[in-house]
């Protein structure tokens, strides 16, 4: 008896690295993790969904109150119907905070825990009283609480200070292995501008606003965005006030964005606070694409030399580093030649193996 039990309380369907994650280990028709894997159903129709996810009919997400404590209960009611506890061998939490993490382990509650910080976990439980009792009551009762880089672990450390640090246990996130071994090839077009993309959500902390004044105070470069159409759309405005032409291609699909990988110079991740990782990155680069970043938390552990750190809130100083490369190949080549030699050290695989190999020590 081998398998997880597993659950992400977002609508399948929904954007964002952590999805992908979770998908990447746990679904399919040969996961590298054997789970019972849990998303929310979303409104409407029920989805086409991946072999081996499951989905759960509750209503009322949300974060904070009375209505966060209803919410609680009906998904541990549900994830109880759901799962027999002896087909269990150990919980790995999602998150935290949120519902799914302490609906989980009320539904099971004699099952060993690893919990897996993510980065939007931390970020709500300093914006959130509740989410933040959430996240301290995991963190006491986990077994082992794995996070992708070291960045994370001491934001947790600050958030949760009685964390036993022994529990803590660094597994860096990974990219699909078929990524790294056939990524589609690079284009090899004349080019009359530097092609930059924008790939991934456009929440507040990913620093859109910081990507438009950037492009604004340079020429010569063209931006291309993939990201989910509500947020492009709320974007949009400023955009347009700082008489940037962003050419939206819309939400992709991961083989999607990796083949418009090929069709730029850079990735751009002006992202303002933290990221847990920055999967997106890594895959780019192991697509051949250079990347351009704020170093945060989480990027600079992931990227650190093998890309091009920047002030994306400084626009002078940003538009300064962009034309440097805009005016010199070379330093494109050579940062094509960094992030594939870092790419490599993050196969998903791994990542599986060692969860695996660390639920087996729990149990």
């Amino acid at each position: 008896m081998n398998t997880v039990a597993t659950f992400l309380d977002l609508p399948a369907g929904s954007p964002g690295g952590s999805v992908e994650l979770f998908l990447d280990l746990y679904t399919g028709t040969a996961p590298l993790i054997p789970a019972r894997a849990f998303m929310l159903q979303p409104p409407g129709p029920r989805p086409a969904v991946p072999a081996g996810l499951e989905l759960l009919a509750v209503d009322g997400k949300c974060l904070t109150g009375p209505a966060f404590r209803q919410y609680l209960a009906a998904l541990r009611d549900a994830l109880a119907e759901a799962i027999g506890p002896a087909d269990i061998a150990v919980l790995h939490l999602q998150h935290l905070a949120f519902g799914a993490t302490p609906a989980l382990m009320r539904a099971l509650p004699q099952h060993p825990r690893i919990a897996l910080v993510h980065g939007t976990d931390l970020l709500f439980a300093e914006l959130h009283r509740d989410q933040l009792l959430i996240l301290r009551e995991t963190a006491r009762h986990a077994q082992a609480i794995v996070v992708p880089t070291g960045a994370m672990a001491d934001r947790l450390m600050r958030l949760a200070p009685q964390t036993e640090p022994r529990k803590i246990v660094q597994i860096p996130w990974g990219i699909p292995d078929r990524l790294l071994t056939t990524p589609p090839r690079p284009a090899h077009r004349p080019r009359s501008a530097l092609r930059l993309l924008y790939a991934g959500r456009l929440t507040a902390e990913k620093g859109g606003e910081h990507l438009a004044r950037t492009m604004k105070a340079v020429a010569g470069i063209e931006l291309s965005i993939a990201a989910p159409p509500h947020e492009f759309h709320a974007l949009a405005p400023l955009l347009q006030r700082c008489g940037v032409h962003a050419r939206y291609l819309g939400w992709l699909r991961r083989p999607q964005l990796w083949k418009a990988f090929a069709d730029h110079d850079a990735l751009v991740m002006p992202s303002t606070t933290l990221e847990a990782m920055g999967l997106v990155a890594l895959e780019a680069q192991a697509c051949g694409l250079p990347v351009v970043y704020q170093p945060v938390p989480g990027l600079r552990d992931a990227l650190g030399t093998s890309a091009l750190a920047t002030d994306f809130t400084s626009p002078q100083v940003a538009a300064r580093d962009l034309e440097r490369i805009k005016a010199s190949p070379s330093l494109l080549l050579s940062l094509r030649a960094a992030g594939l030699a870092n790419s490599a050290r993050y196969p998903l695989s791994a990542t599986g193996a060692a969860l695996t190999d660390l639920g087996k020590q729990l149990t």
